[in-house]
């Protein structure tokens, strides 16, 4: 999942506010697709390059007017700075989220390139918002008087947090360091955009001829045929486990893996190392030892030394059933080659293609046909079927919707009949599109006078496109990734708080409230509801699901690893850099491996951090994914126990858990949903590391 912008805008967005004598505000155009009344929705298809520069022009002068008045009020209350903050606040992200669309998706480079500049506009105001010391003064004299000192529940935590947000924003820096500040974050933005524009403008591909794609599914093959007989196949995420897992060639494995590790590496390597020493000098100025130490602060994990304990007892953990599973792969390759006393390590290359062919020997387990039964629309609407029966909710797919293109579907949530939400679905590849995983808000639930603005939201994916031959296949990897994106979707949905800035969880428990729903397809009730054959209908048989199940814990060390390896990586270049010896990024991956002692996972003269979105855009990220399945699994207990269709705790964890945001403490919130404190028993149990 992708959070760059929301995660941190909301801590560095300290607005306020108006005064009986507030100045006119400029209006934007009756025709521009943004200006719409509350809760109607952005007509995206006609959004032009001029639209996004007019939208953000309008909002960004609207803020500064807005600022000016703040600093000019006398007499202070909570509406007048914390709640009018929130309104701006809530106005901006909308904004940012909303151009940012256009600069990760649109297929017209216009509009990209002004969503892009819009997008680095206004991270540049958000820089100069939460820096400004007269502002803060304003904010912080309520805050210190009696009133402020007298508030309680949502108002004093959305009055605490957003002072905290200060706190992360340069307020306290003298005229120069704060000037030093500005300038690093505006660089910072500027890199980590230009590493994203370089990712997804890529068109790397592996050309092959009929020999060399034998072990490829003939479906996989028809959809990347060439005229003249060979295959052209797109080196992006749709097509790395289909060629990784399959291709019995282990030159051309070689060949994908090395193009799939150097896409952007022309251009990004450098980038990163530009990013992670700014990041570094931008920690060091706010007083902290890393720039891990300055963006963990108000996380559940607090600093690196939690971060570092919390890892270093997982690879502990991980290690022997990890180094388990490489002997087990190397038995399974020697007696298949025929060559016992083999004792070499197992090539990076080759290390998924033998665990998928352990799984075929020994489970009867060949994805590309468990694929047969996953069609993507099958697959999207019991998905759907689940989320509302589980929920109390309904989707209402919405016909002929203005989106920003063809292939995006729009939905309206319903409770009760009443409309509580928006998403969109952009499930498919196509060029110039952000070539990645992830669900964003458009819109944050808040309370406005003349209503209830509803949160909107939108998914995206890269999964295999349709063909005129055949439907969209989804892998078992797909479907867990399917339902864990949308888990995102629904918690934004649930959000039900009256202010914008109490909205997003921590960065670090965010992801276990979807990846808990990844749960659901381990369960064959479930899976028996939609999985059908896309060409004879029949039922995803009960044997073939029995020995998945079976399978779940095969190479579960190898696979607890991959997220350790990436973990340790990302927190290592941002907790642990010395610029007087500046890390070489290539080297750390060897490093890292020869730390864990399980197998070399680098393929000699790749660099695949250049094309890894998280340590670009999202730095001291990816700890998280880990930290928050923990409290995944343990929440998952409570449906284990009840009943994976259970409403009533279903709906119990809606409202404890989902519509909560960051209103209630997190620990509180799951203790009570739990009836007990969180432990890591049952993630530990589902690694099968016990």
């Amino acid at each position: 999942m992708k959070l760059k912008l929301t995660s941190i805008f909301i801590t560095l967005l300290i607005l306020s506010c108006s005064n009986d004598t507030k100045t006119e505000r400029l209006e934007m155009a009756a025709n521009n697709p943004f200006n719409t009344e509350l809760n109607e929705p952005i007509k995206y298809a006609d959004v032009t390059a001029d639209h996004i520069s007019s939208y953000v022009s309008v909002v960004m002068d609207n803020t500064a007017q807005d600022i000016d008045d703040i600093i000019a009020l006398e007499n202070l209350t909570f509406d007048n700075t914390f709640k009018e903050n929130d309104r701006i606040s809530n106005n901006l992200i909308k904004a940012s989220n909303n151009v940012f669309i256009f600069f990760g998706n649109s297929p017209d480079s216009l509009t990209r390139a002004a969503g892009l500049k819009a997008s680095e506009d206004l991270g540049v105001l958000f820089t100069d918002l939460g820096a400004n010391k007269a502002l803060y003064k304003t904010l912080q004299k309520f805050a210190d008087s009696k009133e402020g000192q007298a508030l309680e529940g949502l108002e004093k935590k959305l009055m605490t947090q957003s002072l905290d947000g200060y706190r992360q924003s340069g307020v306290y820096l003298n005229a120069t360091d704060l000037a030093t500040y500005k300038k690093l974050n505006k660089e910072i933005s500027e890199l980590a955009n230009q590493s994203s524009t370089n990712m997804n403008s890529h068109e790397v591909v592996l050309v092959l001829d009929e020999k060399q794609a034998a072990g490829l599914s003939e479906n996989f093959k028809d959809t990347y045929k060439l005229a003249d007989g060979g295959y052209e196949i797109p080196v992006v995420n749709a097509t790395i486990k289909p060629v990784m897992e399959n291709a019995i060639s282990s030159d051309v494995r070689l060949a994908y893996a090395t193009k799939k590790a150097n896409i952007a590496a022309d251009k990004n390597v450098t980038i990163l190392d530009s990013l992670i020493s700014k990041r570094n000098q931008l920690g060091k100025l706010m007083g902290f030892e890393s720039f891990a130490g300055y963006k963990l602060q108000f996380n559940m994990a607090k600093n690196p030394a939690r971060v570092w304990d919390f890892l270093n007892g997982l690879v502990e953990a991980a290690t022997p059933k990890a180094l388990e599973d490489i002997e087990v792969l190397k038995t399974f390759r020697n007696e298949t080659l025929n060559t016992p006393n083999d004792s070499r390590p197992i090539n990076p290359w080759n290390l998924e293609y033998y665990k998928n062919q352990l799984l075929k020997t020994k489970y009867q387990l060949d994805d590309e046909k468990i694929r047969e039964y996953f069609p993507m629309d099958a697959c999207l609407e019991g998905m759907l079927t689940l989320y509302q029966e589980l929920l109390g909710l309904e989707f209402r797919k919405v016909v002929n919707p203005s989106v920003w293109h063809e292939d995006v579907t729009m939905y309206e949530v319903y409770e009760n009949g009443k409309m509580t939400g928006r998403f969109y679905l952009d499930l498919y590849p196509r060029p110039n599109k952000e070539a990645f995983f992830y669900a964003n808000p458009l819109t944050w639930g808040r309370q406005f006078e003349n209503g209830y603005e509803i949160p909107s939201a939108m998914l995206l994916g890269n999964f295999t496109k349709p063909t005129d031959s055949q439907p969209s296949l989804l892998s078992s990897y797909q479907l867990r990734m399917l339902f864990h994106e949308f888990g995102h979707i629904v918690n934004m949905m649930a959000y039900e708080g009256p202010y914008t800035g109490l909205y997003w969880v921590k960065d670090d428990f965010a992801e276990g409230l979807s990846q808990i729903f990844e749960n659901w397809v381990d369960d064959y009730d479930i899976i028996s509801s939609f999985a059908r054959h896309y060409e004879t209908g029949e039922i995803f048989p009960k044997e073939l699901f029995d020995n998945r199940l079976k399978a779940k814990n095969e190479s579960s060390g190898l696979n607890a690893m991959y997220w350790l390896r990436r973990a340790l990586y990302d927190t290592t270049i941002y907790d642990k850099y010395d610029p007087e010896k500046p890390l070489n990024t290539d080297d750390l991956w060897n490093d890292i491996d020869t730390e864990l002692g399980i197998m070399n996972m680098t393929i000699a003269g790749t660099h695949p951090q250049a094309s890894w979105t998280h340590i670009h855009g999202s730095a001291v990220y990816y700890y998280g994914y880990l930290w928050s399945e923990v409290y995944a699994q343990d929440m998952f207990t409570e449906f284990k126990k009840n009943g994976l269709r259970d409403t009533e705790t279903g709906m119990k964890y809606k409202k404890l858990i989902l519509a909560n945001g960051d209103q209630r403490d997190n620990d509180e919130a799951v203790e009570e949903f739990l009836g007990r404190p969180t432990n890591n028993k049952a993630y530990i149990e589902s690694l099968g590391l016990e």
